[in-house]
């Protein structure tokens, strides 16, 4: 693994509850998309001496259904199902989760994401096992396993490549904005500052600001992450970009970087 800091489970069998975390060298949005997207989890979720996941179906929003399906080393067709209740990209998801092994109870999954130095802190919480303790024990162990599979596959992906550096132009809604904020649009752009120190903290950014252009002025964002799909994300998960107040941005590789 990236990152010397093994997933671990506890099962807490009173309480029916289990709470697992892992450190995984890559960032949230990264994270989230490997734990959501239907192209994603049959890469990772499974290993041939226990089971394989072959398909996984997502509606990815509030009120969406999700359902994974796959072959056990058996043989045997297995699946798992649910519902999201809450979608906050890429640093929350709650959802249900009905499991036949289970006997098809209905218990709620909890991922929480928080960007650290090294890369994305995750927390899963499992709640609902009531009195089945045995199914609350069996829960956690395989809730560590399945973490350690999602560190491993994101752990090769990043080995598989070096760090990109990307350009990435902020337009804003009007030529003079920089000149005419509302109030409104102030608290806006000190929201986008927050999130712009938060990805230098993290090292994904490597120097912002705005750029005196005679037509107007631009935000200048140069981000080192591995692909343009990272750099996408990094972006759409800024304030001003999720306003729906005419921001937009550009990005362009670097074709070389003298650092």
């Amino acid at each position: 693994m990236a990152i010397q800091d093994k997933p671990r489970a506890i099962a807490d069998i009173s309480a029916g509850t289990i709470l697992a975390t892992v450190t995984i060298a890559v960032p949230p949005e990264r994270v989230f998309r490997a734990i959501t997207a239907e192209d994603q989890i049959p890469l990772w979720w499974g290993a041939d001496n226990m089971y394989r996941t072959t398909k996984h179906t997502a509606d990815v929003r509030p009120g969406g259904a999700w359902r994974s399906e796959g072959k056990g080393a058996d043989g045997q067709d297995f699946h798992v199902a649910g519902e999201y209740l809450e979608v906050e990209p890429p640093h929350r998801l709650v959802m249900t989760w009905k499991a036949p092994w289970d006997g098809d109870n209905l218990t709620t999954v909890t991922y929480t994401l928080e960007a650290v130095e090294n890369g994305t802190r995750l927390t899963l919480r499992h709640d609902g096992f009531g009195s089945r303790r045995d199914s609350c024990r069996d829960h956690g162990s395989g809730w560590e396993r399945v973490l350690g599979w999602l560190d491993e596959f994101l752990a090769k992906e990043t080995a598989a490549r070096s760090p990109s550096v990307f350009h990435c132009r902020l337009i804003p809604p009007r030529p003079d904005f920089a000149f005419t904020l509302t109030e409104e649009e102030r608290a806006l752009m000190n929201a986008h500052a927050d999130y712009l120190r938060g990805l230098l903290r993290e090292g994904r950014m490597m120097i912002a600001g705005p750029v005196a252009d005679p037509a107007g002025p631009w935000g200048l964002l140069i981000l080192q992450v591995g692909t343009e799909a990272d750099a996408r994300a990094v972006t759409e998960g800024d304030p001003v970009a999720r306003s729906g107040r005419g921001f937009r941005y550009e990005i362009l590789p670097m074709m070389s970087t003298i650092m």
